[in-house]
C-alpha cells in the first residue's frame, strides 16, 4: 500500500477500550456503513442507528438523552440555539392558515418571528395577556393549533397558570409549547403540568459560562416527537459536537450553580426591594411579582434573572447613568452565566403599562453577593 493511501485509512490503529468519565467529542459528517443494505438517511438515529452527522454525532445524542432525562421527556432534539428551537416548534405545529397564541411577555425574538416569518407563511400569531389563565379558552379558534407559554415572562417576569392554559387548550385539541429556559428544565416540570413540547436555550443555564449557543426541544410523547422530527431534518439544524461537549460539562455543575444563584439572587432582590429609589421588584419568589401565587404552587425554586423598576422620580437618563456606573455588573443581553449582567429596556412594550425607561433586568452571577450589592449601592447614590 502506498504511503499516501495509508494516510487516508480510517481504520482505528490504537486500542478502543479507553474508559473515561467524559463523553468523547465525536466530529464528523459522513457515517460509514457495513454494507450497502445498511445505508439509511433517517433522523431517528436513537432507534435506527447513525446515518449522517447532520442529525447529530454521539456527542449530540448523549446531550439530547440527558436533557430528556432531567426533563422527564419522551425524547429531546438539540438545535443551534433558542431561536432555532422556537422556529422548529412554530414550523412543526403551525401550517399555513392556522392560528397561534403567544403571551405578550414572551422573548422578543419569538414575537418578532410571529410578526415576520410566520405572518409571511400565512400564520396568524395573536398576543395574549400572560396572566389570563383559564380565560384563554375564549381566544381559541377552530384554526388554533398552538399556544405558547413562557413562565416567567421575559423582563416583566409574569408567572403563568400553565395548568389552566393546558386544560383549556387540550379541551379543544390544541398543543401547548413552553419556553422553559428560566427554570433550566428542572425548576418547573413542564410535562407533569401537561405541556406538549418544552424548549430551552441551553446557551443559558446548561451551558452556564457564556461560551456556547445551543437549544433543546423536548417532546412529551412519541406523537409530539414524530411531529417535530421531520421538520428538524428538513431544516438541517446541525449542532457542533464541541458545543455539545461544553453543554455536557455544564450539566455536571448545574445543580451546584443553581443552588448558589438562587440564594444570591434572592438576597440581592430583597435588598433592592428595600431601597428608597426602587418602586417594585419583579422576582418570582417575591409577592410583588405578577403571578407569584402560581410560582409558589408550581415551581421548585427560582434562578438568577429578575427585574426592578425605579420610581418615577428617576429619569431614563439617570437609569442609563446608573448602568454605566456599575463595575461588577456588565451590560449585556444574555443571562445564566457566571458573570452578573444588567440592562435597561427604554422602549419596553407592554399593554396598559408604561415603565418610562425605568425598568432594569439583572442576571446574578457567581460573584459574592455583598460585592454586587455594594456595586448597586454605589451606582444608586446619585439618584
Amino acid at each position: 500500500m502506498d504511503w499516501r493511501t495509508k494516510l487516508l485509512d480510517p481504520t482505528p490503529q490504537a486500542r478502543r477500550d479507553y474508559s473515561s468519565l467524559v463523553t468523547p467529542v465525536y466530529r464528523g459528517s459522513t457515517v460509514v456503513f457495513d454494507d450497502q443494505a445498511s445505508v439509511t438517511d433517517d433522523w431517528r438515529q436513537d432507534d435506527h442507528g447513525y446515518s449522517y452527522g447532520l442529525y447529530g454525532t454521539p456527542t449530540a445524542l448523549e446531550l439530547a438523552a440527558r436533557i430528556a432525562g432531567i426533563e422527564d421527556a419522551y425524547k429531546s432534539l438539540i438545535v443551534p440555539g433558542g431561536q432555532a428551537a422556537i422556529a422548529l416548534i412554530y414550523l412543526a405545529y403551525c401550517p399555513a392558515g392556522s392560528h397561534a397564541l403567544v403571551p405578550y411577555s414572551a422573548y422578543g425574538p419569538n414575537k418578532a418571528m410571529a410578526e415576520g416569518l410566520m405572518r409571511g407563511l400565512n400564520v396568524e400569531v395573536e398576543p395574549y395577556d400572560p396572566l389570563i389563565g383559564a380565560g384563554i379558552a375564549d381566544l381559541i379558534r377552530d384554526t388554533t393549533t398552538l399556544i405558547w407559554c413562557e413562565s416567567p415572562g421575559s423582563v416583566t417576569m409574569e408567572i403563568q397558570d400553565v395548568p389552566a392554559i393546558v386544560t383549556a387548550a387540550h379541551a379543544r385539541g390544541v398543543s401547548v409549547a413552553l419556553d422553559n429556559t428560566y427554570a433550566a428544565g428542572v425548576m418547573f416540570d413542564a410535562f407533569a403540568h401537561g405541556v406538549d413540547v418544552s424548549m430551552q436555550a441551553l446557551t443559558k443555564y446548561v451551558g452556564g459560562h457564556s461560551d456556547l449557543l445551543l437549544g433543546s426541544v423536548s417532546a412529551r410523547d412519541s406523537a409530539a416527537f414524530e411531529r417535530l422530527g421531520p421538520i428538524y431534518q428538513q431544516l438541517g439544524l446541525a449542532v457542533s459536537p464541541d458545543d455539545c461537549s461544553l453543554a455536557l460539562r455544564g450539566l455536571q455543575t448545574l445543580a451546584v450553580r443553581l443552588d448558589t444563584l438562587e440564594k444570591a439572587t434572592l438576597e440581592i432582590a430583597n435588598w433592592l426591594a428595600s431601597q428608597a429609589t426602587v418602586e417594585t421588584v419583579y422576582h418570582p419568589a417575591l409577592p410583588t411579582c405578577p403571578g407569584h401565587e402560581n410560582w409558589k404552587r408550581d415551581f421548585k425554586g427560582s434562578t438568577s434573572v429578575f427585574s426592578f423598576v425605579f420610581k418615577d422620580t428617576v429619569s431614563p437618563e439617570q437609569v442609563e447613568a446608573f448602568l454605566n456606573t456599575l463595575e461588577w455588573f456588565k451590560i449585556g443581553l444574555s443571562w445564566g452565566g457566571v458573570n452578573s449582567l444588567a440592562v435597561m429596556y427604554p422602549d419596553l412594550d407592554r399593554p396598559h403599562q408604561d415603565f418610562g425607561g425605568r425598568i432594569v433586568r439583572l442576571n446574578i452571577g457567581l460573584e459574592t453577593p455583598q460585592d454586587l450589592i455594594a456595586d448597586l449601592a454605589r451606582a444608586m447614590r446619585p439618584l
